[in-house]
């Protein structure tokens, strides 16, 4: 895990190499310090001259400017390692995510992708922040202080011996208690946020349905769970203080009674005043430095849960990939099913599609219809190698989709699915998806085939119209026409409609699908949809029923021969009728 995460540290070596590095001679400087402060005060006790104090002056300044030279330093160099590694992971990881196939994808929450890249992202960015500089300083600290308290108190330093095993036995325990909480609450952030991103995608259904009271208690109810573990964690961690302020005025009480009796008794030969003061320094620092360590401890456990999910990211391997030898040019739009059945994952109790065969010569219009859960939109995500087929093969222009790279393939097969997405940006920034070079001619063209050039003509700023996020400020319809056209700016060879006109009227739907087989005869167009007026005039229809293809052939011949089409037909034909009788 360690090493995974290492990668991201790439040009920040420097950085997080020079932090340690600064962090040492800071903590020399600031360990060095009281040494001096304890030899000044003898040397005035002794009674020195103006010079002596000038020269010890003069080694503080000098000791002092380089502790905070080199602890600013530090700060800037762990800052820039920490934030850049911070970069690099959301980086590595999103990069990552782009190259999963919709099977990868299907193994994460949405949420639980946004927690990942934020705030776990943050937590390994504060550990890290924490391990090169604090983690760097604390033991030194802890370590110098001691040789110099011995150095300076003798057999009294013995007394931080005694005190930090205890001390460390408290923090055991108190760690022990909160590793388990910690890793808790970051399964509860993913809850969290899906409740957050499922009600602010769906807030006109809440609101429609007046549903903001449930929302608010689902919310609460999320909230309330991170907050309570949270909380216990806290109380826990809450004893650190206490604990660390009984250990250090245990240890002044003692460090006071015994150095007093000691330099009253001895006269100052076993002990002088300024030995005294520089104890009670180090005794301050060695505990100080203990409870950093704690903090460290805790921020790593917390921390540990957030790379393991990270690395998860970062190792998930696409589960669909170039040949070695991928072919880049698709001949032409035919497709062919050869035996295909298909299931989501290899644990999966029965198949999405089972023994399809289909071919579509190039050119070819096809209408896809069928019920609900009949498989029809599994079966279009085969052709452009969304998902690869279980068992058979899927062939595009002669060859197996698995011998093309997916970019060659992909950009021959333009499909507009169920779910229409238009990002923020311009009518125009969106339109470009489908050809980043594409003209104005080429976009007014396109929308015009899509029939959206009729509604885009009328807004203020025409096609520099700015949409919103998920096209929010635009209609179902508006939105549905804007991806057609975008999809047909590819120029692909084969065009798929995943039921993407179902929120436009039948008039426009039947002006898209002229347009199609007037302009773009020689590209092959698979029509999936539920009303038989948006297919009934292709060249073949394909009825799916159950995951697999109950019947295949022309309005006419299915309206005469097949049941399933028929029922549907008529139900959307004659429905009023029925009803009047």
């Amino acid at each position: 895990m360690v090493k995974q995460l290492a990668k991201s540290i790439r040009e920040y070596k420097k950085e997080s190499i020079a932090t340690p590095i600064l962090v040492a001679m800071e903590v020399v400087m600031e360990c060095i310090i009281p040494f001096i402060i304890s030899n000044l005060i003898n040397d005035i006790k002794a009674g020195c001259g103006m010079d002596v104090l000038l020269r010890y002056g003069a080694q503080l300044v000098v000791m002092a400017s380089l502790s905070l030279t080199f602890g600013a330093l530090a700060g800037r160099t762990c800052a820039t390692a920490s934030c850049g590694l911070a970069r690099n992971l959301r980086k590595d990881m999103f990069y990552r995510i782009q190259t999963y196939s919709f099977e990868n994808i299907d193994k994460f929450l949405t949420s639980s992708l946004v927690t990942r890249l934020t705030t776990d992202v943050t937590n390994v960015q504060t550990a890290y922040m924490m391990i090169i500089r604090t983690a760097i300083r604390a033991p030194l600290m802890l370590v110098f202080s001691f040789v110099m308290a011995f150095v300076m108190g003798g057999r009294m330093a013995w007394i931080f011996l005694v005190t930090l095993p205890l001390l460390s036995i408290g923090l055991a325990l108190v760690i022990s208690r909160t590793i388990p909480l910690f890793r808790k609450v970051f399964r509860k952030y993913d809850k969290l946020n899906e409740s957050i991103q499922e009600n602010i995608k769906a807030m006109r259904v809440v609101k429609s349905f007046v549903r903001e009271d449930y929302e608010q208690r689902k919310f609460n109810a999320a909230a309330e769970d991170v907050c309570r573990d949270f909380t216990r964690a806290e109380r826990i961690l809450a004893f650190n203080g206490p604990m660390m302020q009984f250990c250090i005025y245990a240890t002044m009480v003692f460090v006071l009674s015994f150095g007093s009796y000691t330099i009253i008794t001895s006269r100052g030969l076993d002990l002088d005043v300024g030995q005294f003061s520089s104890l009670l320094t180090y005794n301050f620092m060695m505990l100080n430095s203990l409870m950093m360590l704690s903090m460290i401890f805790v921020m790593i456990v917390i921390s540990m849960e957030s790379c393991k999910r990270i690395v998860e990211v970062l190792t998930e391997e696409s589960t669909l990939h170039d040949p070695a030898n991928p072919v880049r040019e698709v001949a032409d739009g035919s497709i062919d099913f050869d035996n295909v059945s298909f299931k989501y994952n290899a644990n999966a109790e029965r198949m999405a599609l089972s023994n399809i065969d289909l071919h579509i010569a190039s050119g070819e219009t096809i209408g896809i219809i069928g019920g609900t859960g009949s498989s029809k939109s599994s079966l279009i995500q085969l052709i452009s190698r969304l998902y690869d087929a279980t068992e058979g093969t899927v062939k595009v222009g002669g060859l197996d989709v698995r011998s093309y790279s997916l970019e060659s393939l992909r950009n021959q097969v333009s499909v507009v699915l169920q779910k229409n997405v238009l990002f923020s940006g311009t009518i125009k920034d969106n339109l470009r998806w489908g050809d980043k070079e594409a003209t104005d001619e080429e976009m007014v063209c396109a929308c015009q085939m899509a029939c959206a050039d009729e509604f885009i003509s009328q807004f203020p700023d025409g096609y520099d119209t700015w949409i919103e996020q998920g096209g929010t400020n635009v209609s179902g319809g508006q939105k549905q026409r804007l991806c057609i056209a975008r999809a047909l700016l590819k120029k692909p060879k084969i065009l798929i409609l995943d039921d993407s006109t179902s929120a436009v009227d039948t008039r426009t739907d039947a002006k898209i699908r002229r347009a199609l087989r007037d302009y773009i005869p020689s590209t092959t167009k698979i029509i999936i949809a539920q009303r038989v007026s948006s297919v009934q005039d292709a060249d073949r229809i394909v009825v799916m029923d159950g995951g697999a293809i109950n019947a295949v052939g022309t309005h006419q011949e299915l309206l005469r021969s097949n049941a399933i089409y028929q029922e549907v037909y008529y139900s959307q034909n004659k429905g009023g009728d029925s009803d009047a009788e």
